[in-house]
């Protein structure tokens, strides 16, 4: 982020609003109104830098296709290659879980910081949500599920230690809140447009 050059553009035609774009991967130019502060414009600057870097991280992790053909991989592995994946993507929007899966779309999103742990603990965060593609909530089920994975009690030591407890937290009191029904149909009932997040 702070490899990126910035160059102020400053117009009397512009009154209110703040734009930027990167021209170059290390280029930003950044548009403000003539007669804006300078410090102003540089809060602009800190948010637009988070921005672009957020997007070039999530570009970057994407491009390998690293994550469908690894959650392929553990579908056919644990799952018999029973489960039907719309996608399943890095985000960077996600600073407070670790995944999250959307059940109704069968759309997977895994935190960009997950990127950076070892194998056998990002293997277990995308179980994780692959297992909520066969039961939504947090039950006794889904656990039977997820500790199919030999080192599914190890990930979670470790993600506990890097602040899982509070999010584990929610999802009890969400699991709890729906009850343990075993049917798929069922699931699909009270799961509908209902985000599971790990």
């Amino acid at each position: 982020m702070d490899t990126i050059e910035v160059e102020i553009i400053k117009s009397k035609r512009r009154t209110k609003t703040v734009a930027a774009r990167m021209v170059t991967p290390t280029l930003m130019q950044v548009y403000a109104p003539q007669y804006m502060a300078s410090q102003d414009i540089d809060a602009y600057v800190v948010s637009f830098k988070k921005r672009f870097a957020h997007k070039q991280r999530k570009e970057m992790l994407n491009r390998t296709q690293y994550l469908p053909r690894r959650a392929e991989e553990l579908n056919q592995q644990y799952f018999g290659g029973t489960l039907k994946i719309t996608s399943i993507s890095y985000v960077t929007n996600q600073q407070a879980q670790f995944g999250s899966c959307t059940y109704d779309d069968a759309t997977i999103r895994i935190a960009d910081s997950v990127a950076d742990m070892p194998s056998w603990v990002q293997d277990y965060v995308v179980i994780h949500e692959l297992a909520h593609l066969v039961e939504p909530c947090h039950n006794g089920r889904f656990h039977e599920i997820v500790n199919r994975y030999p080192l599914a009690e190890r990930a979670r030591g470790f993600l506990i230690a890097k602040g899982l407890e509070a999010q584990d937290t929610h999802d009890s009191a969400h699991a709890e809140a729906y009850g343990s029904r075993t049917s798929g149909d069922e699931a699909k009932a009270y799961s509908e447009s209902t985000q599971t997040v790990l």
